[in-house]
């Protein structure tokens, strides 16, 4: 399994990366977007609407042999990642050439074959830590509205079940809720915090809803304002600090305090507050094969067909030169959650805090 203390190790190259160019370094953290299809109607989503000319189960194979073990920690998204008929196939292919240690599948919950498929890629991936998150944007009657599916809270809850009797045959299964705290849910989420943890779930995260290329939802008013959020959050923040967690779900919790800190001071701020390394140390892959730095900027890296499927062809290349001037310039900022996680890992103050409170005696409690 690809080790947490070889990513540690990795930090400093990063650092050195991004400051020199030297020495070249593939991302650890790589989302992969294998078909924006989706079966939710979501009032801060578009993805749905959108089709693209995908990846071949092929052609991602020969992507990810190109990666090698270098990433640590592979996002499957969508649209509904587990609508994608080749899942199970692309988590496998992720598995034997880069030998990830986190496999992270978010999911609606609504695709009765969702926990089959999750049964499979656990029986694949031994080696990885698997986490499930369930999308919930409200309790009853308001998820099925801010997600636009009559019954979707119903599937919600039959799936939660589901996957939380799949983790007690599956020690490498951590099952978490996932919220977007939105213009639409940012007043209810102290209900969503209740529920969550009566729920058994492992952890309960959240990140705000922002414009995306990825989601075409630029110039939309989905994004609370930040007096908002940081009332919102200042709640999430106490319910976090006030739980014990055991596994990896005692490190996402420790970054995920973090991560609330981050977005409260990047939306009031306007700034990123500290350094990004999207693009350096994390990236996305698209559905067509198109390589971006991240979702919310969505910059062309070049499309991974017309360079032979070779994903450092494009990571070492020219063009990526003028993003990463830009992105180090500062001339962007987003509080985008999975970026936000590299970034605070590579930044020495935020990753000391989180390093504190895991290694902690009173932070270690069974679930």
């Amino acid at each position: 399994m690809n080790s947490m203390l070889s990513v540690l190790a990795r930090i400093p190259l990063f650092k050195l990366y991004r400051a020199t160019g030297w020495p070249k370094m593939l991302p650890l953290n790589i989302t992969l977007s294998p078909s924006p299809k989706c079966n939710s109607r979501c009032l801060t989503c578009n993805i749905w609407m959108k089709r693209e000319n995908e990846l071949t189960l092929d052609e991602w194979d020969k992507v990810l042999a190109s990666l090698g073990t270098a990433p640590y920690w592979f996002t499957i998204s969508g649209g509904e990642p587990l609508m994608y008929p080749g899942v199970v196939e692309l988590a496998k292919l992720a598995y034997k050439h880069c030998q990830p240690g986190i496999i992270n599948i978010p999911t609606n919950g609504i695709l009765n074959s969702g926990p089959e498929r999750v049964r499979a890629i656990l029986e694949s991936c031994p080696n990885s830590q698997l986490i499930i998150n369930l999308s919930l944007d409200g309790v009853g009657e308001k998820h099925d509205f801010i997600r636009g599916v009559a019954g979707n809270f119903e599937k919600f809850e039959e799936r939660l079940e589901q996957y939380l009797a799949l983790r007690a045959e599956f020690p490498n299964l951590a099952v978490g809720i996932h919220s977007v705290v939105s213009v639409f849910s940012v007043g209810h989420l102290d209900e969503l915090i209740a529920y969550a943890e009566k729920s058994g779930a492992d952890q309960f995260i959240t990140e705000i809803a922002e414009p995306r290329v990825e989601l075409d939802t630029v110039g939309l008013p989905i994004t609370p304002s930040p007096e908002e959020y940081a009332a919102a959050i200042d709640k999430l923040i106490t319910y976090v600090n006030s739980k014990r967690y055991k596994g990896v779900s005692r490190i996402t919790e420790a970054f995920r305090v973090e991560y609330y800190k981050l977005v409260k001071r990047i939306l009031d701020e306007q700034d990123q507050v500290i350094g990004c390394y999207a693009g350096w140390a994390s990236a996305q892959i698209y559905a067509d094969g198109t390589v971006w730095p991240c979702c919310v900027r969505a910059d062309d890296l070049g499309n991974l067909r017309e360079h032979n499927y070779d994903f450092k062809d494009i990571w070492f290349g020219e063009k990526i030169k003028d993003v990463r001037r830009s992105i180090a310039a500062k001339e962007c900022h987003c509080p985008l959650a999975n970026a936000s996680y590299t970034n605070m890992l590579m930044d020495v103050s935020t990753a000391t805090r989180v390093g504190m409170k895991v290694i902690k005696p009173d932070s270690i409690q069974v679930r």
